[in-house]
């Protein structure tokens, strides 16, 4: 019996591949989340999601840092291995960080041998600059699967003046147009619109021959991914427009926390004998 035929029958999930990314285009809506640690992986790996990122947004949530510029390839490559000890079925996606890809040739591969041996099964850049997409189009045609990540690109933040809606006006949707068709063209199997005008999230969606995810770009993309502690709720003062906090975990952890306390002040936990 064949494992596809076996996991099947036993209710297994099909392992998500990059192939079955693509295959998405134009249909199912794809599901994707940030995940940081194999506690959380583990716990993902019980549900229907498609794809996992080790996303560079560890900065802000593990590091509590104001931006995701202080995170190094050892940072994203560490935590990638946590979440890949636990990870079965999600495809495994891991941030390529600041100040690698659109400079140093031998800088981006060494970092992207890095992130694929920490078990990453794909990677994430940002930007779509010419030297970029030269960069991109190398490691693609090396077989090393790179998801692209226009819009509001983190890593250049400041450049863009803060995090502010992209793609506004005629002239900025024909330039995330364009910079979709070189991503591409590259070879990327996927591509990230983070905080892009709706009506330009879907006319890049629409143009684009690979599927789009989208957060905080409006349903119009052909799939969704949110940072997961945001959407759980962990950080109830955090909360952008777009952002649907799904639980509220913060109250969860923070009541639990305090009766743990007063337990143990009171010596009612542990229970004596």
């Amino acid at each position: 019996m064949s494992y596809a035929a076996n996991s099947e029958q036993s209710g297994q999930r099909k392992k998500r591949r990059v192939t079955d990314v693509v295959a998405r285009k134009g249909g199912a809506p794809l599901t994707a989340l940030t995940c940081y640690d194999a506690t959380f992986a583990r716990l993902l790996e019980k549900t229907d999601l498609d794809l996992i990122l080790v996303g560079d947004s560890l900065g802000h949530v593990m590091q509590g840092g104001d931006s995701t510029l202080s995170v190094t390839v050892d940072d994203v490559a560490y935590h990638t291995r946590c979440v890949a000890r636990a990870l079965k079925t999600p495809l495994l996606v891991a941030d390529v960080p600041f100040a690698s890809a659109g400079f140093s040739d031998e800088r981006l591969f060494s970092d992207a041998e890095k992130l694929m041996r920490s078990g990453a099964e794909a990677l994430k850049i940002e930007g779509a600059s010419l030297e970029i997409c030269r960069q991109i189009s190398r490691l693609t045609s090396h077989g090393i699967p790179v998801m692209g990540h226009i819009g509001l690109v983190p890593q250049s933040v400041h450049a863009l003046g803060g995090y502010r809606v992209q793609g506004r006006g005629e002239e900025a949707q024909q330039r995330l147009v364009s910079e979709a068709q070189r991503l591409v063209e590259a070879g990327c199997f996927s591509i990230v619109l983070e905080l892009v005008d709706e009506t330009t999230a879907a006319a890049v969606t629409n143009a684009s021959a690979v599927p789009t995810i989208g957060i905080g770009s409006g349903n119009v993309c052909d799939g969704q991914i949110l940072v997961l502690q945001d959407m759980l709720g962990l950080n109830l003062d955090f909360k952008p427009k777009f952002l649907k906090h799904f639980a509220q975990l913060e109250n969860e952890v923070v009541g639990a926390v305090s009766t743990y306390c007063r337990e143990v002040a009171s010596r009612s936990f542990p229970a004596g004998k």
